[in-house]
């Protein structure tokens, strides 16, 4: 492997690598035997935002995309009441299979699948992640306090190699049972373009491995008549 800087156009092919890899993974068997498509995540690859769920249910599982369903519609409303689209921001879970039933994401599943979170996160680089839920709150800060304390509390982290500011949110869906949280995740979401907005925080520099130029060659195309932005829902 050839190790060479990162700029937006070598993560965007890092990231539909990574996302060909992830298709077929079967960390957790029980998972990748009851899904119908992995849901690796969509929107910009080199987004400022990122917002990170708890796991697919069935209508990301039936369509392979991520927050296509109430929350998801939800989440579209939010968006645009702070003047943002889903082609501004990245989306994705800590889980990329759906769990059984909907199921809550079993701690051995969560733990297989953080590094392939991980580089997500690396390859868009976003300055701000918004956790969804408990799930992914209680993960990405390493503790275990709950999203009722946390929501609406900015703060800066450390996710792998890049520092990121982390704004804990209430699941759309979980508020989508509550009317009152619902307006309580509409009142934090207002913080979000004044965050964006911040000077950047400091980073190391960002690297990527290239693949060599036979590897490149054989790992570039993906199934026929399917581009790998449309395949992994790249804007």
């Amino acid at each position: 492997m050839t190790v060479v800087a990162a700029s937006a156009s070598d993560r965007r092919d890092e990231l539909a690598r990574v996302y060909r890899d992830a298709a077929t993974c079967e960390r957790c068997p029980q998972l990748a035997q009851t899904r119908r498509n992995v849901v690796f995540g969509a929107g910009n690859a080199d987004a400022d935002l990122m917002f990170i769920g708890e796991a697919p249910g069935q209508s990301e599982d039936e369509q392979g995309l991520p927050f296509v369903g109430r929350a998801g519609k939800l989440l579209d409303e939010l968006l645009t009441e702070i003047g943002l689209a889903r082609g501004d921001v990245f989306i994705t879970n800590v889980l990329m299979c759906r769990p059984p039933a909907n199921r809550d994401p079993h701690p051995n599943e969560i733990d297989r699948c953080q590094d392939w979170l991980r580089r997500k996160v690396e390859l868009v680089r976003p300055s701000l992640v918004c956790t969804l839920g408990n799930f992914a709150t209680k993960l990405l800060r390493e503790d275990q306090t709950g999203i009722t304390r946390l929501h609406g509390q900015p703060e800066e982290r450390r996710l792998g190699s890049l520092n990121v500011r982390l704004l804990p949110l209430f699941h759309p869906a979980a508020a989508l049972y509550t009317p009152s949280n619902v307006e309580l995740l509409r009142e934090d979401f207002r913080q979000i373009p004044s965050l964006l907005g911040l000077p950047p925080l400091e980073q190391p520099p960002a690297r990527v491995e290239a693949p060599e130029a036979d590897e490149a060659r054989e790992g570039s195309s993906l199934p026929a008549g399917r581009s790998g932005d449309a395949q992994l829902g790249l804007f």
